[in-house]
């Protein structure tokens, strides 16, 4: 077999939505996993949707993500150009090549005349927009005249009438359809633009394309392809087929519908490799229980065959739990660097931001969380006294003013004031009082946050947020439960 070739062939039309970027990953594994070549094709023909800047968004998201080619436009290869608006000339060449081995021909035929056709065809309760083949048998001298006289011209593929084709999809095997259900369609329109369908199967010949990786709403047009690369003479490629990516069993995830992008993901703090690793898992199912993989892994372990064929749903809620789990994996250092830009976002003052990142780490399911668990460090909110209640702790606001009033002068004498020097000036208290450490410590972490979850416990906050900042809140706490109780 020759050398596996695959390419991911995105649109210019905004950001990358995830479907199209699990489509890349599918086409980079079935490549990378065979040793063969992954290559990058900008489809822009449809220059009415082309947005700016989403050339280099494609780019960008592809090397976030390590999924790198070796071809493209910005690379280059033997077989470019590899923006199709370059390479115009080539299509109306190999359409009339067609024409002239009888597989293709000149259709005059004006807008008006399809218009009355497809009313005539809505009367008859006719299948509208069907072409009636009205130019298939035009005599050549007649063909040859109207071209002269420079009549207005799509060129059409001559369908069969009878008969059927098939094609064979590695997921979803032999697929066949009734001939004469087939249009004859357009190849080149009256612009001398070609159609996406007879764009996409010239050029993946000439680039050498052995494996096609696609989503599943192109099965219906495959035959269309099959019987062009037939009339050309050309090798089939595989086909892979992909199911679709949905957002709810009804509805297919679109980045016209504003679903989420790659781009709107990352913003919202979850890791590119996570989102990567969830892809992966839409659709496809890897033999055992494992589901985390790096993409080095990925590549070891891929297998296309077992790509599903029921459609995915993108859930939103285990994504949350892939990311938790990234995080979790990362170290100490990097969660640091991550949470970072979250933290000063919103806390302004000088913290132990090491020691806060250690409490948030696993404690975050995407970064984005971050500013609001932390905000209390830069202004303390309004609170009940009520939060003090804890029923775990048998605590109530009584308690809460006992174990503050005993805390303040143990912490005031604090020299050291780290992590262990906190937490070893309470220590003594619960003995002293008889009580467990969480009764004395709970009511620490509501007077220092005014909230009953904190990125880690009383004494943490209290390193977290210094000596000063502490006792300050304490003080304050405890003059609001003397005068609310």
């Amino acid at each position: 077999m020759s050398k596996v070739r695959t390419r991911f062939a995105p649109s210019p039309t905004g950001y990358m939505h995830v479907g199209n970027l699990r489509t890349a990953l599918y086409a980079y594994l079935t490549a990378r996993s065979a040793g063969g070549d992954f290559i990058l094709r900008i489809e822009d023909t449809d220059q009415e949707r082309i947005v700016d800047g989403a050339v280099d968004i494609i780019y960008n998201t592809l090397k976030e993500n390590g999924l790198t080619w070796d071809e493209g436009p910005d690379v280059g290869g033997d077989y470019g150009p590899y923006v199709q608006s370059e390479r115009m000339g080539i299509f109306k060449e190999y359409a009339v090549q067609l024409v002239e081995k009888g597989e293709a021909y000149y259709c005059f035929c004006t807008a008006e005349r399809l218009e009355k056709l497809h009313a005539e065809q809505k009367a008859a309760g006719e299948v509208v927009g069907h072409y009636d083949r009205c130019c298939r048998d035009l005599p050549r001298e007649e063909v040859e005249r109207r071209l002269a006289n420079g009549e207005s011209y799509v060129i059409r593929q001559k369908m069969p009438t009878e008969g059927t084709t098939f094609f064979d999809d590695l997921i979803y095997g032999r697929v066949e359809v009734e001939n004469r259900e087939l249009e004859d369609q357009i190849l080149i329109k009256s612009d001398g633009m070609p159609t996406y369908n007879f764009a996409n199967v010239v050029d993946d010949h000439l680039m050498g394309i052995t494996h096609v990786v696609r989503g599943n709403e192109y099965l219906s047009s495959s035959p269309k392809y099959n019987l062009l690369y037939r009339a050309f003479g050309w090798d089939v490629p595989v086909y892979i087929h992909c199911p679709p990516v949905m957002k709810d069993a009804h509805t297919k995830l679109s980045k016209r519908n504003g679903d989420a992008s790659y781009q709107d993901l990352v913003a919202q703090g979850y890791l590119k490799e996570a989102i990567l690793n969830y892809l992966l898992l839409l659709g496809w199912s890897p033999k055992g229980d494992e589901e985390y993989f790096t993409l080095d892994e990925m590549i070891k372990i891929w297998n296309p065959e077992w790509i599903n064929k029921a459609p995915a749903i993108f859930d939103i809620v285990k994504l949350r739990a892939f990311n938790a789990q990234y995080i979790n994996r990362t170290s100490d250092e990097e969660f640091v660097k991550l949470a970072r830009p979250y933290v000063e976002s919103v806390v302004k003052r000088p913290i132990n931001l090491e020691l806060l990142c250690v409490n948030l780490k696993p404690r975050c399911e995407i970064l984005s969380d971050i500013p609001a668990r932390v905000a209390f460090i830069q202004e303390m909110p309004e609170y009940s006294i009520e939060l003090y209640r804890n029923k775990k702790f048998k605590t109530n606001e009584n308690d809460a003013l006992v174990a503050l009033e005993k805390l303040l002068p143990a912490l005031e004498s604090v020299t050291d004031w780290s992590r262990q020097g906190v937490y070893d000036a309470c220590a003594p208290l619960v003995a002293e009082l008889g009580v467990k450490a969480g009764w004395l410590l709970y009511p620490l972490g509501i007077a220092l946050s005014g909230m009953q979850a904190t990125p880690g416990g009383g004494t943490d906050v209290a390193a977290v947020i210094g000596k000063e900042l502490t006792l300050e809140r304490m003080r304050a706490a405890i003059a609001k439960l003397r005068a609310e109780l």
